[in-house]
């Protein structure tokens, strides 16, 4: 088993959504429901990495694990590499969690690193197969391109774009956006300028495909909500039953 760390970039930027990760939820902050999520998936340490005090307090009165960072970090991949810096030393595989996926499904932290687990790919990441045609040519849902590998259920990412790619008959596959790493190839990329291509699609992960490094796609059945306006909320409120509702373990 390879060593896992979890990291969960949160600060206090949003515009359309301000203070997001402190919105609440059922009476905790929304950062604690990712965190919660997170450990329930069982795949290592779990560390919220922000420049927010009133972030990571809200994380320890909790139980949970906060690391404060740089406040002028232009990324969540930047942010996390601070923070793998300068609490884990040993971790081979970093995993790059969005703060604002409340009503995250655990199991898809472990489908994301399973590609980790066989020599080849530098990244893992996520897709689902598109259902509604709306979703083909809008340009908020981020599609991949990739070829099938010999194992089901698995791409190998050849792009990723905004556009309705690929052409022709087939399904289209919607990018979801959590990564994992492995620890040379964060700090590789973290070193890298951002790309031509990255900055026209404003795609991060374009970067990486450009210098070469394999990024390989686990195919999965759903996609996390991301939470990114008060409509987000709400539907995340909904969602998500309170704590008095929810069975005891």
């Amino acid at each position: 088993m390879m060593r896992t760390i979890i990291l969960i970039p949160a600060r206090l930027k949003a515009t359309r959504l301000p203070n997001k990760p402190l919105a609440d939820i059922h009476g905790e902050p929304m950062i604690v429901h990712v965190w919660r999520r997170a450990m329930e998936a069982e795949c290592g340490r779990v560390v919220v990495a922000t420049d927010s005090a009133a972030i990571a307090d809200a994380m320890r009165s909790v139980g949970g694990e906060a690391v404060m960072t740089r406040s002028d970090h232009a990324s969540g991949s930047d942010r996390i590499y601070e923070a793998l810096n300068l609490i884990d030393p040993d971790a081979e595989i970093v995993v790059n969690l969005q703060g604002d996926l409340p009503t995250l499904d655990p199991n898809l932290v472990r489908q994301c690193i399973a590609p980790l687990a066989a020599r080849g790919p530098d990244i893992a990441t996520l897709c689902a197969e598109i259902r509604e045609d709306e979703e083909r040519s809008n340009p908020n849902v981020v599609k991949v391109v990739g070829s099938a590998l010999p194992l089901p259920g698995r791409l190998r990412a050849l792009y990723f774009t905004r556009a309705t790619a690929p052409w022709g008959d087939g399904p289209l596959y919607h990018h979801i956006g959590i990564y994992a790493y492995r620890r040379a190839a964060l700090e590789r990329f973290v070193s890298l300028q951002p790309s031509g291509l990255e900055t026209r699609e404003r795609l991060e992960q374009l970067r990486a495909l450009e210098d070469g490094m394999r990024i390989d796609v686990s195919i999965v059945d759903t996609v996390p909500l991301g939470v990114d306006t008060p409509a987000d909320l709400e539907r995340a409120r909904r969602l998500i039953k309170p704590a008095s509702a929810r069975p005891v373990s």
